[in-house]
């Protein structure tokens, strides 16, 4: 019986070793790492790693924002839920972006380049950790601790969900624990989201640094889902010289963030200054001291988004318009400011804002015992509420309180 290896030569099949090409040393690149990317192998307890650091004046501007945190962080930090963030200086601050080789954050994912940026007395410190091949990953991790050693709070951009548990994981492989525990952590991607969600169809980084800043990006620039790429082909080849636009793409996220930081700041600590020229920002901010509480700042910043030039040239959704009305109007009816509430009512009604119906409807009856008003308002709303503007759903919802109501005033009437 012919033997295994005689069957796999017949299907033509090489066996053994003898017939293999040697592996293929990779090539020393034409250009060096250092002289492309203007870093320096660092050295640690665990080996080398290689950075690339950029220092800037305190105050350099960065677009309509600078690198410097003038604004008191008190709303900031109530947003946060976290009032140790009011008592940091600006150097315990740590602004982390990381590059890493997939987007999906599993165990498998590096990060490859960390970014980190921090204040000291006079200038913004930046440093970019790169891991030339995955062995320097023990090496990578302790400069970036010994980076954050000053350091009492984070600044991300998605860090929450996405850089920060990366770090973690790696740092928990290793048997470490992360320097970053119990930090405060302030993740922008949330504010910004809350600020500019109305005005802004894309919240990306980019896109903030952009429309908010006013920072425009060069052309050196890559887009985050090409960078997992690059770094692979560099790993390949030896070739550094495609990296020089990750870690330009790096670079601008972290200063971003430290800019974005303080505009952010300068916004929440004073409002309606900062906030005045666009009248949908307004109303954003409105809301958010509404979440916090602190409803005479929302009812100031409703009034004046309310009254605002884009709200009266009809610039700004009609949606976001009608949820302002509404969430002012409930304020005042909470203070018992009913007069107030009825204008801002009758105001939605003209727009068929069902809900100012109903609460127009409430109003009248409960209020000032005034059923045919009451009738009325009631008697339009189920009559919007068969228009098209409305789902199914929402007449399961709607339909049997105000059925309800139609009934219970009807009967009044008649008696």
């Amino acid at each position: 019986m012919p033997s295994l290896s005689d069957r796999l030569k017949s299907l033509g099949v090489k066996v053994g070793a003898r017939d293999l090409l040697p592996p293929q040393p990779r090539k020393s690149p034409a250009v060096r790492l250092e002289e492309t990317l203007s870093g320096r192998p660092y050295s640690t307890h665990f080996g080398e790693t290689f950075v690339v650091e950029q220092r800037f004046p305190i105050g350099q501007t960065y677009g309509q924002a600078t690198l410097q945190i003038t604004a008191s962080l008190e709303a900031l930090a109530s947003w946060v839920g976290d009032e140790r963030i009011t008592r940091l200086p600006q150097e315990a601050f740590a602004f982390i972006d990381t590059e890493t080789t997939g987007l999906s954050g599993g165990a498998g994912t590096y990060a490859f380049l960390i970014g980190a940026g921090r204040f000291t007395q006079d200038e913004f410190h930046l440093a970019q950790f790169f891991m030339r091949d995955p062995f320097e990953e023990p090496a990578q991790l302790a400069a970036l601790e010994e980076f954050l050693s000053p350091c009492q709070a984070l600044v991300t951009y998605n860090g929450k969900s996405f850089d920060i548990p990366l770090l973690t994981a790696r740092y928990t492989t290793h048997g470490w624990q992360p320097p970053f525990v119990g930090f405060s952590h302030i993740d922008l991607l949330h504010l910004s989201r809350r600020l500019w969600r109305d005005r802004l169809a894309s919240r990306t980084l980019g896109n903030i640094e952009a429309s908010i800043l006013g920072a425009l990006r060069s052309e050196t620039d890559v887009p985050g889902w090409m960078i997992p790429q690059l770094y692979f082909d560099f790993l390949r080849s030896g070739d550094p010289q495609p990296l020089s636009g990750v870690f330009y793409h790096n670079a601008m996220d972290v200063i971003s963030l430290a800019a974005l930081l303080n505009h952010s700041a300068k916004l929440l600590s004073d409002p309606l200054i900062f906030a005045s020229e666009h009248g949908v920002d307004l109303l954003s901010l409105a809301r958010l001291f509404e979440d916090l509480g602190d409803l005479s700042m929302a009812t100031r910043l409703y009034i004046h988004g309310l009254e605002h030039t884009d709200v009266i040239e009809n610039r700004i959704p009609r949606e976001v318009y009608l949820r302002a009305i509404e969430r002012l109007a409930a304020i005042h009816k909470r203070s018992h400011h009913l007069a107030e509430a009825v204008s801002l009512w009758e105001q939605a009604a003209r727009f068929e804002h069902i809900q100012a119906h109903i609460e127009l409807a409430k109003f009248y009856e409960h209020t000032q015992r005034d059923y045919e008003q009451a009738l009325y308002w009631t008697q339009t709303a189920i009559s919007l509420l068969e228009s098209d503007h409305f789902t199914d759903y929402d007449r399961r919802i709607l339909s049997p309180e105000l059925l309800h109501r139609q009934k219970r005033l009807l009967d009044r009437l008649s008696r």
